[in-house]
């Protein structure tokens, strides 16, 4: 059985992945608005990972015999000056996600919740993975600087990224 404060701190995590998902799906629509659907193609991938660790909790409160409360998600950014800009805001949105984890973990290990603590591994994992891959295009975006060429064969490359369902926990 999942403690009351375990829960809630899920609650609230469910509720930081299904507000990343909804972010994500808003850099999508910029994207695709600048026709830049390799890019496009990038965030959709996000949007779906993004959906996938917020059920991926979801489904675990429910196994452990909890309740899951959804509370309201935040409205996203819609604007960006830039694809260096939004990759920029990525970047930092992705070291908040690592943040919220690890307080999440904080909690599990307060609780002396083993089995979360288990659980919660493998979305530090990923977490790590999430910076490192952003940081990757980040650091790509910075070397293209205004250089369209640059941007139109990073965006082809990017185009090709598909979304592999995780195998959570």
């Amino acid at each position: 059985m999942i403690s009351e404060k375990m829960q809630a701190a899920f609650c609230d995590q469910i509720n930081k992945e299904l507000y990343s998902e909804y972010l994500y799906l808003s850099m999508k629509a910029y994207f695709l608005n600048l026709n830049l659907n390799g890019f496009a193609t990038w965030m959709d991938v996000q949007v779906q990972e993004e959906h996938a660790h917020a059920m991926g909790m979801f489904d675990y409160v429910i196994e452990r015999g909890g309740k899951v409360e959804l509370h309201s998600i935040d409205k996203p950014e819609t604007n960006w000056e830039s694809p260096l800009e939004v990759f920029r805001a990525v970047l930092k949105h992705e070291e908040y996600v690592t943040s919220r984890i690890n307080a999440l973990m904080d909690v599990a290990e307060e609780e002396r919740d083993r089995a979360a603590t288990i659980f919660l591994n493998w979305y530090l994992k990923e977490q790590v993975e999430e910076e490192a891959n952003v940081g990757g295009v980040l650091a790509q975006l910075e070397m293209i600087g205004d250089d369209k060429s640059g941007l139109f064969a990073l965006d082809k490359e990017l185009g090709a990224r598909t979304f592999v369902a995780p195998v959570i926990g």
